[in-house]
C-alpha cells in the first residue's frame, strides 16, 4: 500500500496544528492507521522541534525495532541514520540520529540522569493502550519534569497515542489536551463467532488449544492468506504445534511468535513469506502491538490472556489466565486488515463478547511496586500522591514495596534512600537483583553475581532445573546446553555484561563453593523466601518460607530433597492453594552464624501449649517464622512468664479461671451495688475484670505451670483485693450473702440474677407480710417460694400481694398434694416453719 493512502495522512494536519499550538496532544488512531510510522516522520521539520530528538516509546523491543526498520526504509536509510533503536540490549543510534525508537523502561532512567531532557523535544507514548506500569511511571516523571525544568520557550511536547483507550480520561490528565482522531482501519474485517463445544466424546471440552487446531485447519481450507494466531501462553502455542504437525498443506509453516524468542526469530515471524507460501503464526498477546506481520489477513483468537497479579499479602506474584478486554479483541481483530480485507475468527460467543470487560486491569493496579517504589523515592518523590496519574499506585502494593525496600536495608524509617539504597538505584534491574549485585561485589564474585541477576531478570526457558546453579552452569557454558536455548544463553551473556559495568572489582573476601555463595547471594536479595523443608508426600515437597507461607516442588526435583533453600522465583496459578518453586537454590544453613545472622532473632518464647496443657518457655533462633534452632528455658524472669500467663487469660477470657459459685456471687454483689449505689463501688464486669488482672490476678500466677495449677487459685481471696477498706464490710450489709427468715434460719440470696432470687419453702415465710430487701431497702429481693419437692409454687416480689390472693389458689392445689406440710387459711398468723405437721406436734408435746 502507498505510504499516502494510510489512514493516519487525513488527520496528520490537524495533529501537527495541535502540537504547533500546544504541548501535548492526544492521538486516537485504531490498528493500521499507520500512526506508529508517520507521525514520527511527520514530526522532524516542525520549527517548534528546533533540531531536537523525537523519543517514541514502544512496549516491547521487537515492536521497537519493527518501528525503526519501516521508518528508515521509508527514508531510503539504513537504521541508525535518521531513524534508531535503544532498548537494553540492543542500540543502533548514531550522532545523527533524530527519531529514537526506545522501550519503556529507558525514559525512566534518562529522567533520573538529565530531568531536563534537554536534547529532546517531543516524547511519543505509543500503544499507550497497554498501559504498562513504565508507561504510566514515564509520563507522570515527564509532566512533573516539564513542569520543573522546561517552559514556554523551551517546551518538552508529550502525544499520547492509543487505538482502543479512552481518550478523553487521558486528554483530561494531559491539561485538556485536543485530542485528533484517525477514522478507522484501512480494509474491514469480518468477524466470526466459532465458540467450542460444550462436550467431546461425552466429555466436557476444557483444551482451548484442540479448538485452536482444529479452526486452524478449517481457516487453512476455506480462506487465503496467512494467518495469526492468538493463544495466552507459551505452553499453549507449543500443545498447539503439536496438535497441527503433519496436519497442515506442504505450503504451508508454523512458527511460533513470543517473548522468550531470541529477535531474530521474532524478526523472521513477522517477515513476509516467500511467493506461494503461507504462515501460520502463533503468537502471545505481544502481536497486539505495532507489529505488521505480512501476509496476514486471518486472525484466529482464542480470547485469553496471561498476566501476572502481584498479591501484597504474601509478597508473590501469581499467573492469571483469563478473557481478555473488548480494546484487546479488538486491537486483534485489527491485524488481520492492515493489508487488506481480512477475517477474525473469535472463538466465543457474541454474547460472551458484549460480557467482557472493556478495558484491561492497568499494570500499576496490580503489580510489584517495588522498582517503582525506589524509583520515585530516587526522583525525590516520596508519595505517589504528589504526581500526575491516570491509575494511582495502590496504597497497599505501595505500603508492600516499602516493605521490601526496609527489609532489603535500602530506605531508612524516615523512608529516605540509605548510602546502599540510592546505589541500587542506579541498577537497570528490580532492587532485589540490584542488591545481589552489590552483595556479590562485595563477595569479589561480579560474574556469578551479574550472571544470576541477567538470569533472573529474564524468562528462564521451560522445562529447565529449578536449581539456579545448574542455570547458572548452563547460561555461562560450563555445562552443555540444549541449541534451542542459545538465544536465551546469549541473552543472559550480554545483559551480564551490562551489569558487571555498574561493579568494582574487589579483592575476594570470601572463599565459598559456587553452589553456596549462589544460595547466600539470593538470600541477601529474597530474605524472607529462605525456606525450611516441611514434609514430603509422593508428588511434592512442601517448604516454609520465612514469611510464613508454604511453597512446593515436585519431588523429582533436585531441590525437593534440600533442607534449606533460598528461592529467587515462586508464585501460582489463580483457584491454586500452594505456589510452586521455580528458580531456587540449596542455601547452607551454617551461614546463619556468620553472614546471614542479621537476618535472625533471638527470641524468649514463653507460652502455654493447649495440646500439652502446660507452660513452656524455649529460646529460639527464628528466622522470620521458622525455627533454626530451640532449646528449653529452665529459668525465666518472673515478669516474662507472668506477662505470657496474662496474655492466655485474655485471650481466652475469663471463663477460662476455676470461678466457684462464691466467687460468682461476690462478682455478682459487688455489680450489683455498681449499677443500684454508683461511687465508691467498682464495677465488676468481664471487660473490667480482664483489664485490671495486673491488680488482682498477676502476683499469684509465678506458680502457674499445669491446667491443675490453675484450679488451685483462690479467685475470691484475690478479688478482695480490689475493695479497698472499708467497702468488703459494707458489701455482707448491704448485700449479704444470705439473709434471716421467718422460719429462723439464714438462706441464701442467689446473685446471679437481677432482682437478686430469695428461693425458700413456702412455709418458710409464713407471717411475713414484706418483701425481703437489700442495700438498705432499696432493693426487693425475687422471692421463689418452693412446693416442699423444692419447685416454685410462686415467683413474687410482693409477698403481701400474694398472701391475700394467689396463695389461696395454690393451697387448694397442694394441700391434696402434700397434706403432711401445714396450709392453713391465714398463713399470715401462721408459725413460720421448714417442719411437717407430725413434727412440730411433736415438738409441741403432743
Amino acid at each position: 500500500m502507498p505510504k499516502n493512502n494510510l489512514p493516519i495522512f487525513d488527520c496528520l494536519p490537524k495533529l501537527l496544528d495541535a502540537l504547533a499550538q500546544h504541548d501535548q496532544a492526544v492521538l486516537q488512531a485504531p490498528p493500521g492507521a499507520g500512526k506508529t510510522t508517520q507521525v514520527p516522520l511527520s514530526l522532524l521539520e516542525q520549527p517548534w522541534l528546533k533540531g531536537k530528538k523525537i523519543i517514541m516509546l514502544e512496549p516491547r523491543r521487537v515492536a521497537a525495532i519493527n518501528a525503526a526498520n519501516r521508518m528508515a526504509k521509508m527514508l531510503g536509510e539504513p537504521v541508525g541514520q535518521t531513524v534508531g533503536y535503544r532498548m537494553r540490549q540492543a542500540v543502533n543510534v548514531s550522532p545523527h540520529t533524530r527519531i529514537e525508537v526506545i522501550t519503556e523502561g529507558l525514559l525512566t532512567r534518562w529522567l533520573q540522569d538529565d530531568p531536563e531532557l534537554s536534547d529532546i523535544g517531543i516524547i511519543i507514548f505509543d500503544e499507550f493502550h497497554e498501559r504498562s506500569i513504565n508507561t504510566d511511571t514515564g509520563l507522570a516523571l515527564s509532566l512533573q519534569a516539564r513542569e520543573l525544568f522546561r517552559d514556554s520557550h523551551n517546551p518538552l511536547k508529550l502525544l499520547v497515542m492509543s487505538a482502543t483507550l479512552d481518550g478523553a480520561a487521558i486528554a483530561t490528565l494531559l491539561d485538556d489536551a485536543p485530542i485528533i482522531t484517525s477514522q478507522g482501519r484501512s480494509y474491514p474485517v469480518d468477524t466470526i463467532y466459532y465458540p467450542p463445544p460444550k462436550k467431546q466424546h461425552g466429555q466436557a471440552f476444557n483444551d482451548i488449544t484442540v479448538h485452536v487446531s482444529h479452526t486452524i485447519q478449517k481457516a487453512v481450507a476455506e480462506q487465503t492468506g496467512s494467518i495469526l494466531v492468538f493463544l495466552p501462553g507459551v505452553g499453549e502455542i507449543n500443545r498447539t504445534l503439536k496438535h497441527l504437525h503433519n496436519t497442515l498443506p506442504n505450503n504451508t509453516h508454523c512458527q511460533p511468535l513470543h517473548g522468550n524468542l531470541p529477535l531474530k526469530e521474532q524478526q523472521a515471524a513477522i517477515t513476509q513469506t516467500d511467493h506461494g507460501k503461507r504462515k501460520i503464526v502463533l503468537a502471545t498477546d505481544i502481536a497486539e502491538t505495532s507489529l505488521t506481520i505480512e501476509g496476514v489477513r486471518i486472525v484466529i483468537d482464542a480470547g485469553l490472556c496471561r498476566s501476572p497479579s502481584f498479591d501484597p499479602n504474601t509478597g508473590l506474584t501469581r499467573l492469571h489466565t483469563h478473557n481478555n478486554a473488548q480494546s484487546s479483541t479488538e486491537q486483534r481483530a485489527g491485524r488481520a486488515g492492515r493489508m487488506e480485507p481480512g477475517i477474525c475468527y473469535r472463538l466465543w460467543s457474541e454474547a460472551a463478547q458484549h460480557q467482557r470487560a472493556k478495558h484491561a486491569t492497568p499494570e500499576i493496579l496490580a503489580a510489584d511496586l517495588t522498582p517503582l517504589c525506589i524509583t520515585l523515592l530516587h526522583w525525590g518523590c516520596n508519595n505517589p500522591s504528589e504526581l500526575t496519574w491516570l491509575d494511582a499506585p495502590p496504597s497497599a502494593n505501595w505500603q508492600q514495596a516499602l516493605n521490601t525496600l526496609q527489609l532489603l536495608g535500602t530506605i531508612d524509617d524516615n523512608q529516605q534512600l540509605t548510602p546502599t539504597g540510592k546505589r541500587l538505584a542506579n541498577f537497570a534491574c528490580h532492587p532485589r537483583l540490584a542488591l545481589l549485585l552489590l552483595k556479590a561485589e562485595h563477595y569479589g564474585a561480579n560474574k556469578l553475581g551479574s550472571t544470576l541477576a541477567a538470569i533472573l531478570s529474564e524468562r528462564t526457558p521451560k522445562h529447565m532445573d529449578a536449581n539456579l546453579a545448574t542455570i547458572y552452569r548452563a547460561a555461562t557454558g560450563l555445562d552443555t546446553i540444549n541449541p534451542a536455548h542459545k538465544g536465551w544463553q546469549q541473552r543472559v551473556q550480554q545483559l551480564a555484561r551490562q551489569f558487571a559495568q555498574g561493579l568494582s572489582a574487589k579483592k575476594v573476601t570470601a572463599d565459598y563453593d559456587e553452589s553456596d555463595l549462589i544460595g547466600l547471594l539470593l538470600a541477601h536479595a529474597f530474605p524472607e523466601r529462605i525456606a525450611k523443608l516441611k514434609n514430603t508426600n509422593t508428588q511434592n515437597t512442601v517448604f516454609q518460607l520465612a514469611n510464613g507461607r508454604a511453597v512446593q516442588i515436585s519431588t523429582h526435583e533436585h531441590l525437593a530433597h534440600t533442607p534449606w533453600l533460598s528461592i529467587a522465583e515462586a508464585g501460582g496459578i489463580a483457584g491454586k492453594n500452594t505456589d510452586t518453586i521455580y528458580a531456587a537454590c540449596p542455601l547452607n544453613n551454617t551461614f546463619f552464624n556468620d553472614e546471614l545472622k542479621y537476618l535472625t532473632k533471638q527470641n524468649t518464647l514463653a507460652q502455654w501449649d493447649d495440646k500439652a496443657g502446660r507452660f513452656i518457655a524455649e529460646q529460639r533462633t527464628q528466622l522470620g517464622k521458622i525455627i533454626i534452632q530451640q532449646q528449653t528455658q529452665t529459668s525465666l524472669p518472673k515478669e516474662v512468664k507472668t506477662k505470657a500467663l496474662l496474655e492466655l487469660i485474655k485471650n481466652k477470657g475469663l471463663d477460662f479461671l476455676p470461678w466457684s459459685h462464691e466467687a460468682t456471687q461476690f462478682i455478682a454483689r459487688v455489680n450489683l451495688l455498681h449499677t443500684t449505689i454508683g461511687e465508691p463501688w467498682p464495677s465488676f464486669s468481664h471487660t473490667a475484670l480482664l483489664n485490671t488482672l495486673d491488680d488482682w490476678l498477676a502476683p499469684y500466677l509465678s506458680n502457674i505451670n499445669t491446667l491443675a495449677d490453675f484450679k488451685k487459685l483462690h479467685l475470691l481471696q484475690q478479688l478482695h483485693s480490689l475493695l479497698p477498706w472499708p467497702l468488703p464490710q459494707e458489701l455482707d450489709i448491704l448485700a449479704p450473702i444470705s439473709i434471716a427468715i421467718p422460719s429462723g434460719r439464714n438462706a441464701a440470696i442467689d446473685y446471679n440474677n437481677t432482682p437478686p432470687i430469695l428461693a425458700v419453702k413456702l412455709q418458710e415465710m409464713f407471717g411475713c407480710a414484706q418483701t425481703p430487701s437489700i442495700a438498705n431497702g432499696q432493693i426487693k429481693l425475687t422471692v421463689h417460694l418452693l412446693s416442699p419437692a423444692q419447685k416454685p409454687l410462686q415467683i413474687t416480689q410482693d409477698l403481701a400481694a400474694f398472701w391475700a390472693g394467689g396463695y389461696q389458689e395454690v393451697k387448694k392445689e397442694m394441700k391434696g398434694r402434700y397434706p403432711r406440710h401445714p396450709w392453713p387459711d391465714d398463713p399470715l398468723s401462721m408459725q413460720a416453719t421448714a417442719k411437717t405437721k407430725r413434727r412440730l406436734q411433736l415438738d409441741q408435746g403432743f
